[in-house]
């Protein structure tokens, strides 16, 4: 009950926001058990604090969410090594208020001119899986530096300088080693010290264990990296003296980067992947992403479902969502690549009619066994990518995803540069038929080719309900990402969440093969068992994803950090 203390100060609220002419931020649901962050001015959603607050002071100071999203990108290059980055690549999906348009800039890490089909592949035609992930041939050329540039140039109003400064400032003062961190530094620990053994000081104590929590560290030289490109431009990584330091420890290590492949590396503005769900459009990454396609071919795939009826992860609302994505992930393993390589099928992927299609093969009673709807071989899994949002009072919103693939990348840091490269090659499909680290099959249009993108599942998201933006998502956890996106937008759009609990609510995954139904604790027991009735093989384990996502209802911003990591957080104002 509210006593009289409470009510005096939502009064005062009231009267101060009326005189003020800004809008009240509505009087949360007494029924709800999570709550998100909310402000009016604007709102910023990541996976680390510090990051998170450089944002936040960009928009106090007038920048807008493009400006305030490349200010992120950079600061979490520092203070988030094993998954934001310089050395990776990924997705940025911006609408823009000015011209009342939504954009998507593709920055995915690109195969080098001298790659080749089968250059992972041993003397016996296996994929050999140390060249793949841990060596310098690993790597792809990477385009982060290239995308935020570009995404500032075309849309930001501050400079590539004014960008870098937090995150130069936090590599060279220093910042404090958050549990995060703490915990990737553990796990990663052997394969850093082997293929990158300068950077051991950097992060473990004289006796290799890694700095604990709290513990202050600093990063010169990728200060002195950040500070080359503040003062040179993105050509300063493409083609000056950070380039030369790349191509040096390729030239030394087998590795194939060539200053050429740096040199002609381009970010590019891409249309994105549209479609609509019970009112509200849905806009996404087009290919090389699968995940915009997937994600509005699912939702029209559920559409003529009452979900809310069926109930919030009850076991008739997972089979249909599980029959859906079995359907999707088997489509991403014959039809999904680089659309510059190949036609890509989007209009009919994401097409209504082929979604009738699709649930006139779905049987609603049972599990459609995964090789009847397509042959194909056991796959894995695996993750390490990260996703923030941003909005701001403008109309401007921001989703962006990017990666170095796993924890750390290729845990290779070229000396001299202070960051890690990514292992994005892996991504291809070494030999057609055969997993990736992520347990994802790909076909020929995903095979390795000199300058291709491979193809990714990171899902930037923004729904537009009334032509305006209403919520933006995305995740990490590689082959989970686009079902945990998925499952944000259902929770807010299906099921009326607010966005924290949208956000918290447990998951399930199925990715078509392996044939397992995977669940995060907190689903019941007994629905478990009906499902296995059903035909499931079900999977209880770890958490899937974390999705970061900001939300404008009513003109009030919300914001949500994904309680599955630890300093995940949204500041607004």
């Amino acid at each position: 009950m509210i006593n009289i203390h409470q009510l005096f100060a939502i009064a005062s609220l009231c009267i101060s926001v009326s005189l003020s002419g800004t809008p009240e931020p509505p009087i949360y649901n007494s029924l709800s058990t999570s709550h998100p962050e909310s402000a009016l001015q604007g709102m910023v959603a990541s996976r680390e604090k510090l990051a998170s607050e450089a944002a936040l002071t960009v928009l106090r100071n007038g920048g807008n969410a493009i400006d305030a999203a490349v200010t992120l990108g950079f600061a979490m290059a520092v203070t988030t090594p094993q998954a934001g980055n310089i050395g990776g690549g990924g997705f940025m999906l911006i609408h823009s208020a000015d011209t009342d348009t939504t954009v998507a800039i593709d920055y995915r890490e690109k195969a080098p001119l001298a790659a080749k089909r089968d250059m992972f592949l041993d003397e016996d035609g296996n994929v050999d899986k140390e060249l793949s992930r841990y060596s310098h041939l690993s790597a792809g050329v990477p385009g982060t530096v290239a995308g935020f540039a570009l995404a500032l140039e075309k849309y930001g109003t501050i400079t590539l300088a004014e960008a870098l400064a937090p995150a130069i400032e936090l590599a060279k003062k220093g910042f404090p080693i958050n549990e995060d961190l703490y915990q990737s530094l553990k796990t990663g620990k052997a394969r850093i010290e082997k293929h990158a053994p300068h950077a051991i000081d950097l992060f473990y104590d004289e006796d290799g264990k890694a700095l604990p929590p709290g513990h202050t560290i600093r990063l010169p030289e990728l200060a002195k990296t950040l500070a080359l490109i503040a003062e040179q431009g993105a050509d300063a990584f493409y083609k000056g003296p950070i380039a030369d330091l790349i191509v040096s420890d390729m030239q030394s290590n087998g590795g194939i980067i060539t200053k050429q492949d740096l040199a002609q590396y381009q970010a590019v503005v891409r249309e994105p992947v549209r479609g609509t769900y019970k009112g509200y459009e849905i806009v996404s990454m087009p290919p090389p992403s699968s995940g915009g396609v997937h994600i509005v071919q699912i939702l029209n795939i559920l559409e003529p479902f009452d979900l809310k009826e069926s109930g919030h992860n009850s076991a008739r609302t997972i089979h249909l969502m599980a029959e859906a994505m079995k359907f999707a992930y088997a489509d991403r393993s014959k039809h999904l690549g680089d659309s510059d390589f190949n036609p890509i099928p989007v209009n009919w992927l994401t097409s209504k009619t082929y979604a009738t299609d699709i649930r006139s093969r779905m049987n609603l009673d049972h599990a459609t066994p995964s090789l009847k709807i397509l042959p194909g071989e056991p796959i894995h899994e695996g993750l390490d990518t990260t996703n923030f949002t941003v909005m701001d009072k403008h109309g401007n919103a921001v989703a962006n995803t990017y990666t170095v693939n796993f924890s750390f990348g290729s845990k290779i840091m070229p000396p001299g540069t202070g960051f890690f490269l990514n292992n994005e090659m892996d991504d291809f499909s070494s030999k057609p038929g055969v997993p990736n680290a992520y347990g994802l099959i790909g076909g020929e249009y995903n095979s390795i080719e000199s300058e291709k993108r491979m193809l990714s599942s990171m899902s930037p998201t923004l729904v537009l309900k009334d032509g305006k933006p209403f919520l933006l998502s995305g995740s990490r956890g590689g082959s989970q990402i686009i079902t945990v996106t998925l499952q944000v937008l259902l929770n807010v759009l299906e099921h009326g969440m607010n966005l924290s609990e949208a956000v918290s609510a447990p998951r399930i995954h199925h990715q078509w093969l392996p044939d397992v139904l995977r669940m995060e604790e907190g689903i019941s027991a007994d629905t478990q068992n009906l499902l296995e009735d059903m035909g499931y093989e079900v999977k209880v384990g770890g958490a899937m994803g974390t999705a970061n996502s900001v939300s404008l209802q009513d003109d009030v911003f919300y914001g949500a950090g994904d309680p599955r990591r630890p300093d995940t957080h949204a500041v607004g104002f």
